[in-house]
């Protein structure tokens, strides 16, 4: 016996140990005595719908809110017949290995004391906790269960919260108690449409602690009812709701009611809602409200907004991660090293600190990583710390409310962390990051919420970090320009990326793989180079990295001129089988200058004509502009006077 079971006597266990010896329970036992086939366990469930559907939303907000802590959630029978379980990846591993799965007996006949059995053997609520369990198997669990009932009093299942034994807490008994309670009313509530008017009060305040849309309509598509997360997710009054039309503004409706009249279903399927001219995406799930003569009155509509931040950021955003570890080139010992290590935190929840000079690949990495990752089919969103306005990054992270500030959207604008929710958020240049907005990053990291500027209520985000910088942070620290604790909460898993100095003999190979590639882009033939210039490359310390290489490789194909590397000796012999340049530049500024010149020269100062004959996008020839001091033309081609910009913004 536990010493909590010591402290605090619980008779339940003592009458529970003795029915195991009395049915002969192994003590070194570890899977249940009794687990439904296939087709068994389909028919059981089609008999318990009634049950499953009543208790989802209860166990799915009650799992939300222990999302994290190493708990699954076990809804049964009244036998102890697994209909349902739902918790965090790493334990429901091992409870599978035990083959805790539906259709197993958890009753205390199959598997000995544990919290569903001996709490439907009770007829109470109980707790199970570590060698209070009569099998050795299940000591490493805490088990808190609890009965559920019909209108009648008859036991018809139970639910049950498990997580590792040394995290055993009375609360986590209340808490099923509690959801019990509420699946018990909503059973209640289904089964009989008049008892929903005695309990409209108790309904409401039940639904509205639910963080998901509820909608309750009629076979019409009227709407009955609606909770206060819904009304803010469409953003109506609660008189603008009641009695509209559903179809409205919910394009499936049609499908939606032939699926609940024919007693299919609609589960889990991502909606596009037409909302004041704003298109919206939600998952919705529907569950039919069925009468006293077992046959449908309305439907239930419950509208989750996990979703369409999802949907959001991958599909409409295009926030999805490219790179694989595969696709990094380089087999230098650095290099590969930086990928092994990378490979095997991939998987870790901890966050990564990426370091290393401008150019070496960060992005990449970040990329790979969560290509490796259980994240995979996740969100992958980049904010580039050094890139956004001091003034804008706290709304750019942790979105906004509705009416924040002049000029904010209706509705309020979901923030990085939001979009990023369920996926990865790759923070780079965070080194650039203000003071201030470091401590509210600090806040998320430490409690697994955001809340938009201009709001009081926290939303719950599961996020993997991923940060880079090509500052020496530490330094950083010792200068006052980055808090010491986001260091080491950023810093849990360090990787740092060679400079390509380090790695000179991964140059011929990277030389290949751009060339290739920008040749493809720019729809022309590879340049061919002799031996000796390649030999310069190698020897070349490339301070800009893979990024000076990929620019330079890019010049190289567009110009079809050698570009000359600084401090690094020409020859004539490195032009074999390309064009003498008219007067030879002394750098590889030198020679861009004088390409997007000639450029010029050649389009007579038509500033689109001469970025499609570069290859390059018309603002990234503004910025060269800008930086070469290229005067630029006013330019007339056709009806459209081409101005040039006031300042091309970096």
């Amino acid at each position: 016996m536990s010493a909590q079971a010591r402290a605090f006597p619980k008779d339940y266990i003592e009458r529970g140990f003795e029915r195991c010896r009395e049915f002969g329970i192994d003590p070194s036992q570890v899977h249940s005595l009794r687990i439904l086939g296939e087709e068994e366990l389909r028919e059981r469930l089609a008999r318990k719908r009634e049950l499953i559907v009543a208790a989802e939303p209860f166990i799915s907000h009650l799992y939300d809110f222990l999302k994290g802590s190493d708990f699954f959630a076990i809804l049964t029978d009244e036998e102890g017949c697994i209909l349902s379980l739902i918790g965090d990846e790493g334990i429901l591993r091992e409870a599978f290995a035990m083959r805790m799965v539906p259709g197993a007996f958890m009753d205390e006949r199959s598997i000995g004391t544990n919290a569903m059995g001996t709490a439907l053997a009770e007829g109470m609520p109980v707790q199970v906790s570590g060698d209070e369990h009569f099998i050795r198997a299940y000591h490493r669990w805490t088990c808190s269960g609890a009965p559920i009932r019909d209108a009648e009093g008859r036991i018809i299942g139970s639910l049950d919260l498990t997580g590792n034994s040394e995290n055993v807490h009375q609360h986590t008994l209340g808490m099923v108690v509690a959801a019990v309670n509420a699946i018990e009313k909503t059973l209640v509530l289904g089964c009989k449409n008049e008892a929903l008017k005695s309990t409209k009060r108790f309904v409401e305040t039940l639904i509205d602690s639910i963080q998901a849309g509820i909608v309750s309509v009629n076979l019409e598509g009227e709407i009955l009812s609606v909770n206060s997360w819904a009304l803010g997710m469409f953003g109506f009054g609660n008189q603008e709701m009641i009695g509209r039309r559903v179809g409205a503004f919910l394009q499936n409706w049609g499908e939606i009611r032939m699926a609940c009249v024919s007693g299919g279903d609609f589960q889990n399927k991502d909606v596009l809602v037409d909302v004041r001219a704003n298109k919206l995406y939600f998952n919705l799930t529907c569950y039919p409200i069925i009468g006293e003569n077992a046959e449908p009155t309305g439907v239930i509509l419950v509208f989750k907004d996990v979703r369409k931040v999802r949907k959001h950021a991958n599909e409409i955003l295009g926030r999805r991660a490219l790179y694989t570890f595969d696709k990094i080139i380089g087999g230098s010992r650095p290099i590969v090293e930086a990928i092994e290590f990378a490979k095997k935190v991939a998987d870790c929840r901890s966050t990564i600190l990426i370091s290393g000079e401008s150019g070496t690949g960060k992005e990449i990495f970040a990329q790979a990583i969560q290509n490796a990752s259980s994240r995979c089919e996740e969100a992958f969103v980049v904010l580039n710390c050094g890139a956004i306005p001091r003034t804008l990054i706290e709304s750019e992270l942790f979105g906004y409310a509705d009416g924040a500030f002049t000029g904010a959207k209706r509705g309020g604008q979901a923030g990085k962390f939001e979009i990023a929710d369920g996926g990865t958020i790759f923070l780079d240049e965070i080194g650039e990051m203000p003071l201030e907005m470091q401590t509210r990053l600090l806040r998320v990291i430490e409690e697994g919420t955001v809340m938009r500027v201009g709001d009081s209520r926290d939303i719950p985000v599961d996020v993997r970090i991923i940060a880079a910088t090509n500052k020496d942070l530490k330094a950083e620290v010792a200068l006052g320009n980055f808090r010491m604790d986001l260091f080491y909460r950023l810093n849990v898993l360090p990787l740092f990326l060679p400079p390509l100095r380090e790695c000179k003999q991964d140059i011929p190979l990277l030389f290949d793989y751009y060339m290739n590639k920008i040749s493809k882009k720019l729809n022309k033939k590879p340049v061919q180079v002799s031996a000796e210039y390649l030999e310069q490359l190698v020897a070349y310390e490339w301070p800009g990295n893979i990024r000076e290489l990929e620019n330079m490789i890019e010049l190289l194909i567009s110009s079809e001129r050698l570009p000359a590397l600084p401090g690094v000796r020409r020859s004539e012999s490195l032009l074999s089988g390309l064009p003498r340049p008219k007067a030879m530049a002394t750098s590889l500024e030198d020679s861009e200058r004088q390409v997007i010149s000639e450029a010029l020269t050649a389009c007579a100062g038509n500033i689109s004509l001469a970025a499609k004959r570069l290859g390059i996008g018309r603002n990234t020839l503004y910025r060269k502009l800008e930086r070469y001091g290229i005067e630029c033309p006013i330019v007339e081609h056709g009806s459209v006077v081409e101005q040039p910009r006031e300042k091309a913004v970096s």
